[in-house]
């Protein structure tokens, strides 16, 4: 037990669960490429994201630590009305997307629901998001340093080290930039850089709606 106390010490923990609300360093904010997520995930869940346009949507805006982050931490606020995560569907793709991340990550950052998904929006919309990548009209193979590129260049004063591109099953799954509570980009701590290295992957079009 001892051993392992210490190995848990010494390593740090990846997650942290109930901790103080409001108690973080920075956030990250995961944009999704919709496509591909309906392709590997949301097809097969019948999910109402999938019928629209999108492109990319914001899996979410989460408080972090300079290692690691927290997660369900307890709150006194009270949890947003079915009507207010509705309305956050435009931003998350889905009703439900936005409560589960105001329930898992939201409540870490000290704001009520309201000012959460506000705060996401500003986040969001502080984000220029490569317009290139809407125009594609079939599945496209390509390196995932093509997208952290585009999002460079699509945000001049950027640097590399402030957006980190993942992927998933052989697919681009999100581009993840990291923020100052105050929504301006600072580099990423070093548990978040961690870049796709596919020269392969795959990017599914934008669907019709």
């Amino acid at each position: 037990m001892r051993a392992l106390i210490l190995l848990l010490c010494l390593t740090g923990m990846a997650r942290a669960d109930g901790e103080r609300a409001g108690n973080f360093d920075y956030y990250v904010l995961a944009l999704s490429w919709s496509p591909n997520w309906c392709k590997l995930e949301g097809d097969a869940r019948g999910s109402p994201q999938c019928d629209r346009d999108f492109g990319w949507v914001l899996h979410g805006l989460w408080p972090q630590y300079e290692d690691g982050w927290p997660a369900y931490c307890p709150t006194t606020e009270r949890a947003p009305t079915r009507r207010m995560t509705a309305a956050q569907a435009d931003l998350f793709g889905d009703g439900g997307a936005a409560w589960y991340q105001w329930r898992k990550h939201g409540v870490c950052s000290g704001l009520a629901p309201e000012a959460y998904y506000d705060l996401a929006r500003d986040a969001y919309a502080a984000v220029e998001r490569p317009e290139v990548l809407r125009k594609i009209d079939r599945t496209f193979s390509i390196p995932a340093t093509v997208i952290e590129d585009a999002f460079l260049q699509a945000n001049p004063g950027w640097t590399a080290d402030m957006v980190t591109v993942t992927c998933t099953s052989g697919h681009i799954q999100e581009a993840r930039i990291c923020l100052t509570k105050e929504l301006e980009p600072r580099p990423c701590a070093p548990d978040v850089r961690r870049d796709c290295r596919l020269d392969d992957a795959l990017l599914e079009p934008v669907r019709a709606e």
